[in-house]
């Protein structure tokens, strides 16, 4: 529906602009969208053009400011109606270093100010935009930042972690402690002399690190950062610029976006890929948000009472289906790699989403980075206002081709469920979980010897490649491993501790999906038993890298499982008919014992079979295995890829509580 400029001519002959008429839509889907991308502000020196999407205002007002907070607007400038619902001015001097906010108006009501939805730089605490040249906020070698090689997903080796958690400790050797860049100092040592930073991550061995929501998001005042008030970051406020608390300087609006460029660049140049946590499904608080004060409801879905809805459990559920949403969702993501040189986006809460507007996502985003990694939870807090077939649930998975899901039946068979902390599962030496670790192992896709029937949490596979399964057993909003196996097994003596942990993260890595672990893990992190630690201090939170030092031989393991991954294609086939072709379960007695076998040279291996048992027992276990002698790379929770002996004929004794990988 377009609107038609009207004019009269006035007495003195000239033509006189008048707003184009109100036009009341019956329904969201009338709304007029845009063709070209949403830009709210186009710096040029001596000229800015501003513009807002606002199909339903009758008044739009852009407020220009000197400074990022406080004060009243110095100049207050009408907006002239343009097609396609936007509202634009065009204000021909310099504004460089300035700062702006929108206030719309419908009816006799005015919205309240807002930098819009599509702030590119804001202002302390990201209330007012700010007018900067974003050539201006490119480190030096920007313009040559290149991507790590990645040649498939199914390479990916992926690092969750919390800036603040990361760095905030003293044993962590920091100087710009819970801060972009962090990521950036080199040398870093705890206080035993083992690497920290960005050196541990290349001495681990991880291809991509996973960074908490990083945009900018409401809950830290970054006018207080004295305070260290901690949050995980899952309450956005503006999308499309990086959070002020992680810079060294939140007032000065170059400084977030330069020291996030020189984050990413420095991770780059480590060989490590950077993947960004999204949180597109709900917003901090509804009314007074910027899609409210912008185009009240339609960002939003609403309950049948008109109320909104809230499957996030958050206050709101946002639209992804509404055009405009999609499309806001779509030019986000690209902005953040073409901006930010980002590798790929974890959508938090993706079940919330509609399927289309994910596999238009994952579709734009491939034409500009065929490698881009995209991965999400395949679930909601509560039922959205959608029909299930419709959104990016986790059992619709194999209908978004290039998108995956966290596996909570591999998470949850592991260590127990997820709803109750004190039980525990496999490694707990429970009963009955196989069926579901054969589930993960195989990728979560359709596999001749997985009994789906006794399967936790689905009766069918969901994946249509093993490339769509996120394997893990803990993440940032969970127990720490360390916590939950304490937790759910009592009177857990230090070295079971030592070799379970060891065994859960051997299903992980040696599974077909793609690993994923929670900061810290590799040093046996713990949080003090607390699950919830969205807000907890840095007492709970950050990470102690003296860890590293009293726990060497667990980060070795760790590091051993990451070489094992990387250097053998057997572990990534990243193919399901490859898999189902290579993979096969070999027969076990009992319970608490999986074992399984890579043959034929999978995935051009040239390791010609590998054979993984993982042994949960409390006492040695013994497992027939086809004829053959074998080299030894995994017992008695220790790595060596040269090998580690040799084992001949048709029987492997697996020590109690750990992992037997062997190969010919």
């Amino acid at each position: 529906m377009k609107l038609k400029t009207l004019a009269l001519i006035g007495a003195t002959g000239a033509m006189i602009s008048c707003t184009p008429s109100k036009v009341n839509y019956e329904n969201y889907a009338d709304y007029p969208v845009p063709s070209a991308p949403l830009i709210e502000m186009e710096y040029a020196p001596n000229t800015t053009l501003f513009t807002l999407w606002a199909p339903t205002a009758d008044e739009v007002r852009l407020m220009l400011y000197e400074s990022g907070e406080g004060g009243h607007a110095y100049e207050t400038l009408p907006m002239e109606a343009d097609k396609e619902g936007l509202w634009k001015i065009k204000v021909d001097r310099e504004l460089k270093g300035n700062f702006y906010t929108f206030n719309v108006k419908i009816g006799d009501k005015w919205l309240g100010e807002t930098p819009g939805i599509n702030a590119r730089a804001v202002g302390v605490n990201g209330q007012r935009g700010a007018i900067i040249d974003l050539a201006d906020t490119n480190p030096e070698g920007w313009a040559e930042d290149k991507r790590p090689e990645l040649k498939s997903v199914a390479d990916a080796i992926i690092y969750e972690m919390h800036h603040r958690d990361f760095s905030i400790s003293p044993t962590a050797g920091i100087e710009h402690k819970g801060k972009f860049i962090a990521l950036t100092e080199t040398d870093t040592h705890n206080p035993q002399g083992a690497s920290t930073g960005i050196d541990h991550l290349k001495e681990l061995g991880v291809t991509h690190v996973h960074i908490l929501p990083s945009y900018d998001y409401a809950s830290i005042d970054e006018t207080r950062l004295n305070e260290n008030k901690y949050n995980w970051g899952y309450d956005p406020l503006n999308y499309n610029v990086p959070e002020g608390s992680y810079s060294t300087d939140p007032y000065t609006p170059a400084t977030r976006i330069r020291e996030f460029k020189q984050m990413v660049q420095a991770l780059h140049k480590a060989g490590i890929r950077v993947v960004l946590d999204v949180v597109y499904n709900h917003t901090f608080n509804t009314s007074d948000s910027n899609f409210e004060r912008t185009v009240p409801g339609y960002f939003y879905r609403q309950r049948p009472d008109g109320f909104f809805a809230d499957a996030s459990a958050c206050g709101n559920e946002t639209a992804s289906e509404r055009p405009m949403m999609r499309k806001y969702m779509i030019e986000s993501v690209l902005y953040w790699i073409r901006e930010y040189h980002i590798d790929g986006f974890r959508f938090d809460l993706m079940g919330i989403h509609d399927i289309e507007t994910m596999n238009a996502i994952r579709q734009a985003a491939q034409e500009v980075l065929p490698t881009v990694l995209i991965y999400g939870e395949g679930w909601a807090a509560s039922a959205p206002q959608l029909p299930t077939e419709e959104l990016a649930m986790k059992a619709n998975t194999h209908r978004m081709p290039g998108i995956a899901a966290f596996s909570d039946e591999l998470r949850d068979a592991l260590r127990g469920p997820f709803n109750d902390d004190t039980k525990g599962a496999f490694l707990a030496g429970i009963p009955g979980e196989e069926e579901s670790i054969k589930f993960g192992i195989a990728g979560a896709i359709q596999h001749p010897q997985v009994n789906y029937d006794s399967v936790n949490y689905t009766t069918q596979p969901w994946a249509a490649q093993p490339t769509q399964m996120i394997s893990y057993v803990s993440c940032h909003d969970d127990m720490c491993l360390v916590d939950r196996l304490r937790t759910s097994i009592p009177n857990l003596a230090p070295d079971a501790l030592t070799r379970l942990d060891k065994l859960a993260q051997t299903a992980v890595f040696t599974s077909q999906g793609i690993p994923f672990i929670q900061a810290g893990e590799e040093v046996m992190r713990d949080k003090k038993g607390v699950h919830n630690s969205f807000n907890s201090p840095d007492s709970i939170n950050a990470i102690d890298w003296s860890r590293k030092t009293a726990h060497a031989d667990v980060f070795r393991y760790y590091q051993g499982l990451m070489s094992l991954r990387r250097q053998h294609p057997a572990f990534h086939l990243g193919d399901a008919e490859l898999v189902r072709r290579h993979l096969e379960f070999l027969p076990v007695e009992g319970s608490n014992l999986i074992a399984f076998r890579l043959k034929e040279h999978a995935g051009g291996d040239k390791w010609q079979d590998i054979i993984v048992i993982l042994n949960a027992r409390t006492e040695t276990a013994k497992i027939t295995i086809p004829q053959g002698r074998y080299t030894v790379v995994c017992k008695d929770g220790h790595i060596d890829l040269n090998g580690m002996g040799t084992l001949s004929g048709t029987q492997a004794n697996v020590a109690a509580q750990s992992a037997l990988i062997l190969h010919r």
